[in-house]
C-alpha cells in the first residue's frame, strides 16, 4: 500500500505541475494576443526548443566571415563572442571533422554568438556559429565535436536546398489546390503539406544526427558525445519550462524536431554500432580548461533577470516583479509567470509619435477589450506613464506605458480574477520602473562559468552552495556536468560552477 501512495502522490504532483505549466500557457498566450508582438529593443538545428533560430537569407549563406552579411547574422545573435581558447579548440576539432568527412576537403570555420540560448547552424560557405550557452551546456570534445559535426553534415547533405525545393512545391500545390478546387479542399492540402514537410525536416535532422555520430567516431571521438549532448539538451528544455512555467520539450506532429528521447535513442544504436563506450577519445580535460572563464546567462548589456529584478545596461532600465514570479529575458519580450499558473507578465517595448500622449496611445487599438475609463495619467520615477484594465473572455488585465529615452515600454499582468490585492502587486511592479542610473548600468557584470576541481567530501549539493545563482542551483550543478544523482564528487575531477 506504501508503494501505491508514494505512486499516487508523484502522480498528483506531476498532474498539478502539468496543470500549473497549461494555466501558465494560456496565460503568456492571452498576453501575446492582447498586447502584440514587439521587441525589447527595436532596430540547423542542434538547438534548445525555446531559442528559435534565425532563418539566414539567400545572400547570407554563402557569405564569408568579414562580409556585411555575416555582420548582420552574427548581430542578430547578440554579436560575436570572443574566447580565444575556446575559438582555438573549435577550429581544431573542426579540422579534424572535414577530414574525417565523407567528401573531406571543405574548410571550416567557426564563430562563437554572444547567446545565452543553445544554438548552433552552418551556412555552406563553411561558416558554422555557436552559442556561448552552447558551450556552457557540452561538457567534452566529443559532445561539441557532435554538434559542428551535426550541422557540418546538414551542409554536406544539401538539406537547406532541399527543404527550400520542398516548401516550394508545398505552396504550387496549395495555390493549384486552391485554384481549381474548393477553398475547404485547398486547406485541406495546405494541411497535409504542413504535415508532409514537417516530417520531411524531421528526417534531415535523423540523417544529419547518423552522419555526425560516423563523422566524429572517424575523427578519433566518442560517438556516444552526441546522446550525451541531446540528452543534456533534453533535461535543459526541461528545466527552462519548470522554471518558465511553459511546456517542456513535448512531441510536437507539427515540428521541425524529432523528440528529444527519439533522436538520444538513434543516437545511442549508431555508436554502438561503432563500438561499445569508450571507444574513442571524449577529450574532457582539454574542454574544459578551452571554457573555463566565459560568460554564462544573460549579457546585462542585453537585460538581465536578477531574482524578481530585470535590469537592461544599454536600453537604461529596471523593474522588480511582484512576489512570487518567475522571470524569463528574450530578445522581444521579457516574460514572467506566477508561481501557481494563474498570473503573467509581459515587458516589451514600441516607438511611439512624441506627440501622442501616452493616454492616447492606450486608447489606439492595442490592447483589446480596454477599459476607456480607466485610463489613467500619471508619472512613475520621473517617467511619464499611463495606466488602465482591460477584460477578455476569460482574462483581466492591468496595463501600463511607459516613456523613458525615446521608448514607450508597455508592462502588461494578467490575472483570472483581478483582485483589489492582486492589482496592489502589479501596481507596485509597475511604480518600480525607474531610470538605471549610468554607473549602476556600468557596474553590472554577466556571470561566469568557473572550472574547479572537487575536494575531499565535496558532494553535488555543496558545489551547488557556491554557484551565483538564486533559482535551482543544485539541479543547474548537475545539469552542466551531466550528472543524474546527487552524492559525494570524485576528489580531484574537474566541474562546472556558475560564479560572478
Amino acid at each position: 500500500m506504501a508503494d501505491v501512495s508514494v505512486a499516487r502522490t508523484r502522480r498528483t504532483k506531476a498532474q498539478g505541475m502539468r496543470g500549473e505549466r497549461a494555466r501558465a500557457c494560456v496565460a503568456l498566450a492571452a498576453l501575446i494576443a492582447l498586447g502584440g508582438c514587439n521587441s525589447l529593443d527595436p532596430g540547423g538545428a542542434f538547438l534548445s526548443a525555446r531559442a528559435p533560430p534565425v532563418a539566414p537569407d539567400a545572400a547570407a549563406s554563402s557569405a564569408p566571415q568579414g562580409s556585411p552579411e555575416h555582420r548582420k547574422l552574427v548581430a542578430a545573435f547578440g554579436g560575436e563572442y570572443r574566447a580565444p581558447a575556446a575559438e582555438a579548440l573549435l577550429n581544431d576539432l573542426l579540422a579534424r571533422l572535414a577530414q574525417a568527412e565523407a567528401n573531406p576537403g571543405k574548410a571550416y570555420r567557426v564563430t562563437i554568438l554572444n547567446a545565452p540560448a543553445v544554438n548552433a547552424f552552418a551556412l555552406p560557405s563553411g561558416n558554422l556559429y555557436v552559442t556561448r550557452g552552447l558551450l556552457a551546456l557540452a561538457n567534452d570534445s566529443a559532445e561539441v565535436a557532435a554538434v559542428m559535426a551535426h550541422e557540418i553534415a546538414h551542409v554536406a547533405a544539401r538539406h537547406a536546398n532541399q527543404r527550400e525545393e520542398a516548401a516550394r512545391t508545398a505552396q504550387l500545390r496549395q495555390r493549384v489546390a486552391q485554384i481549381v478546387q474548393s477553398a475547404r479542399r485547398g486547406e485541406e492540402v495546405e494541411a497535409i503539406e504542413k504535415l508532409s514537410l514537417a516530417s520531411f525536416s524531421r528526417r534531415q535532422e535523423l540523417e544529419a544526427d547518423q552522419i555526425g555520430v560516423a563523422t566524429i567516431a572517424r575523427a578519433g571521438l566518442d560517438p556516444y558525445g552526441a546522446a550525451r549532448f541531446l540528452e543534456a539538451l533534453g533535461r535543459s528544455g526541461a528545466m527552462r519550462a519548470g522554471l518558465s512555467g511553459r511546456g517542456a520539450d513535448e512531441p510536437d506532429i507539427m515540428s521541425s524536431h524529432p523528440s528529444t528521447p527519439e533522436r538520444v535513442s538513434r543516437a545511442i544504436a549508431a555508436a554502438r554500432e561503432i563500438g561499445a563506450p569508450g571507444v574513442g577519445e571524449d577529450g574532457r580535460e582539454a574542454y574544459l580548461s578551452a571554457i573555463n572563464g566565459i560568460d554564462f546567462g544573460d549579457d546585462p548589456k542585453e537585460g538581465v533577470v536578477q531574482g524578481r529584478r530585470y535590469l537592461h545596461g544599454k536600453l537604461g532600465f529596471s523593474f522588480v516583479a511582484p512576489e512570487g514570479f518567475t522571470l524569463e529575458n528574450s530578445a522581444s519580450a521579457v516574460i514572467g509567470v506566477g508561481s501557481g499558473g494563474d498570473e503573467a507578465l509581459r515587458l516589451d517595448s514600441v516607438r511611439t509619435p512624441a506627440e501622442t500622449t501616452l493616454e492616447d496611445y492606450m486608447r489606439t487599438g492595442w490592447i483589446d477589450g480596454l477599459d476607456a475609463g480607466s485610463v489613467t495619467s500619471a508619472t512613475v520615477n520621473g517617467s511619464p506613464a499611463a495606466y488602465a484594465t482591460a477584460s477578455g473572455p476569460e482574462w483581466r488585465f492591468r496595463v501600463a506605458a511607459l516613456r523613458l529615452g525615446g521608448e514607450t515600454y508597455r508592462l502588461i499582468f494578467a490575472s483570472r480574477a483581478l483582485s483589489a490585492e492582486a492589482d496592489r502587486r502589479y501596481m507596485a511592479s509597475i511604480n518600480s520602473f525607474r531610470r538605471l542610473p549610468a554607473r549602476e548600468a556600468e557596474s553590472l557584470r554577466p556571470l561566469r562559468l568557473a572550472v574547479v576541481a572537487a575536494r575531499k567530501g565535496d558532494t553535488s549539493q555543496s558545489m551547488a552552495e557556491r554557484m551565483a545563482v538564486s533559482e535551482r542551483a543544485h539541479d543547474l550543478f548537475m545539469l552542466l556536468n551531466g550528472l543524474r544523482r546527487n552524492g559525494p564528487l570524485e576528489a580531484g575531477r574537474r566541474y562546472k560552477i556558475v560564479v560572478e
